[in-house]
């Protein structure tokens, strides 16, 4: 699967002369850069040899006149869209948003659940180690011996019979040779629950054909506690790992889905159902696309999990159009091209109480909101980060200007732009900081916060302290609306080489 029409479009401000000295544009110009599978490294490579993106707001129209404006080697920013051939276009309107997935289960009648089903204390099925409690009156799970064909056998005939508990060998790896339709279990299509324990696995032989190891379908409702996925590949329709398709639902509780591999989206988990991810790993695994932890078009929920250590061309650690994070990371991810870390297109997101840190890419290295989206971080640390462009925070604005985020509470921290603007916050849609400190970020231009001509930026009771610029705005560089409200207790001191540029009420 290639892409088509990838485009990256990024606010510009302007160039840099042969010696690093600003120098003022005659006109401003947009452009796109398309990206397709095999030229996506060629053009980030090409960029690395360029003075960088030019920011351009179509249709502004300001009173003054423009301020200085530099290149960066990406175009045009602002209008950051993305489609995939022959998958689900990933932007999701604005008025059709997912509401917030749910994994408790306690709602079901007894009807619908599935022979042995229990509800422990937690809504989750099953005992803190994995496996049903056995209490008095309880039934119990189906024990599957430490072997693969057993374990598919009982899974075909679960899916027969319209449901059951599994309980899996403990220090057992269940290793897959067969592929089963893409996936090395039959796909689910009814409620299964897996329990696994201690050093449970289920594997895809290093020796056998590619495929991912579970695919979850329409009707299909799969709970995974205390289990290990690992190994998957597919050159299909993306999920490495696992595979969640529109109507299906999954849970993963205590579990991990590690080194799993695919060519398209998703190299975790690719989801366009519902998938809630609780108190998981979702570790070093590896998209070519999108979404190198997770992707999803569907609803999506991570509570206390660690989505760390994964690597894609777009969105190292999650892409997804809507999703809730609560607790938990998203760290040490890569993207070869745009967007280390969290990668929200569209939607409403809410991370809080979360660690997005050490992510790294070629344009926005921490997080990223595009696409009319609305994020809000709350008790968030976003901190060392590192991208050519955006070190931190990327908004979006332009022809987008519906893009928003709210950040509370939180903390934008040692987040660099090795080359260009913004080190901690690139804001060209609409921004609200409260109670928030932006500090020790480094970038050329506009070391703690970059906003642009089509951006607005409101700062409430927020420290912007100690960021450094190379060239200039070692706080705040400005060019569009800034309001400071001192009254709060706003500060923006100790910035280098200077606290802000064209910002009323602040001194240099």
């Amino acid at each position: 699967m290639t892409y088509a029409g990838l485009a990256l479009r990024v606010a510009a401000t302007g160039r840099l002369g042969s010696r690093g000295t600003p120098t003022r544009p005659s006109a401003w110009a947009g452009a796109s850069l398309p990206l397709t599978g095999k030229d996506a490294d060629a053009a980030m490579n090409q960029q690395e040899h360029t003075h960088g993106p030019e920011l351009d707001d179509p249709g502004e129209n300001r009173a003054r006149p423009r301020r200085r404006w530099w290149a960066i080697g990406v175009a045009g920013m602002t209008g950051l869209a993305l489609t995939a051939a022959g998958t689900p276009v990933a932007t999701v309107p604005t008025t059709d948003r997912p509401s917030r997935p749910t994994t408790d289960r306690s709602s079901r009648s007894a009807n619908d659940r599935p022979p042995g089903w229990e509800l422990r204390a937690d809504g989750d099925g099953a005992g803190q180690d994995g496996r049903n409690n056995r209490g008095e009156g309880k039934p119990g799970g189906t024990p599957v011996p430490c072997d693969a064909d057993r374990l598919i056998a009982e899974i075909t005939q679960a899916n027969a019979r319209g449901g059951a508990v599994l309980d899996l060998e403990r220090d057992c790896t269940y290793l897959l040779t067969a592929d089963l339709d893409g996936s090395g279990l039959p796909a689910i299509t009814t409620p299964i629950t897996l329990n696994g324990g201690k050093n449970t696995t289920i594997e895809r032989a290093a020796a056998a054909d590619q495929f991912r190891i579970l695919t979850v379908n329409a009707g299909g409702d799969l709970t995974l506690n205390h289990l290990t996925i690992t190994g998957g590949h597919t050159n299909g329709a993306g999920g490495g790992g696992i595979l969640v398709n529109a109507g299906g639902t999954l849970a993963a509780n205590d579990s991990t889905v590690t080194r799993n591999v695919t060519v398209g989206n998703g190299g975790g988990i690719r989801n366009a159902g519902t998938t809630a991810v609780t108190r998981s790993h979702v570790s070093r695994n590896t998209a070519n696309q999108l979404g190198g932890g997770i992707e999803s078009t569907g609803r999506l929920e991570l509570v206390k999990s660690q989505v760390d250590d994964n690597s894609a061309l777009l969105a190292g650690g999650v892409f997804a159009p809507g999703v809730t994070i609560r607790a938990g990371s998203i760290s040490g991810n890569h993207a070869t091209s745009a967007v280390g870390g969290l990668f929200v297109q569209g939607g409403v997101s809410t991370v809080v109480g979360t660690r997005i840190a050490g992510n790294t890419a070629i344009i926005v290295g921490g997080a990223a909101v595009t696409g009319n989206g609305e994020l809000t971080l709350q008790h968030v640390k976003l901190v060392e980060n590192t991208a050519n462009v955006v070190g931190g925070l990327f908004v979006q604005g332009g022809g987008v200007s519906g893009t928003t985020a709210v950040v509370a509470d939180s903390v934008i921290e040692k987040n660099v732009s090795t080359a260009n603007i913004a080190g901690g916050v690139f804001n060209a849609g609409q921004t609200v900081a409260r109670r928030t400190k932006i500090t020790d970020n480094h970038a050329l231009l506009g070391g703690g916060i970059f906003n642009t001509g089509t951006g607005t930026l409101t700062l409430d009771a927020t420290k912007v302290v100690k960021n450094i610029a190379v060239t200039d705005g070692g706080g705040i560089f400005n060019d569009g609306t800034v309001e400071l409200n001192t009254a709060t207790g706003t500060i923006v001191v100790k910035n280098r080489p200077n606290n802000c540029v064209n910002v009323p009420g602040c001194s240099g």
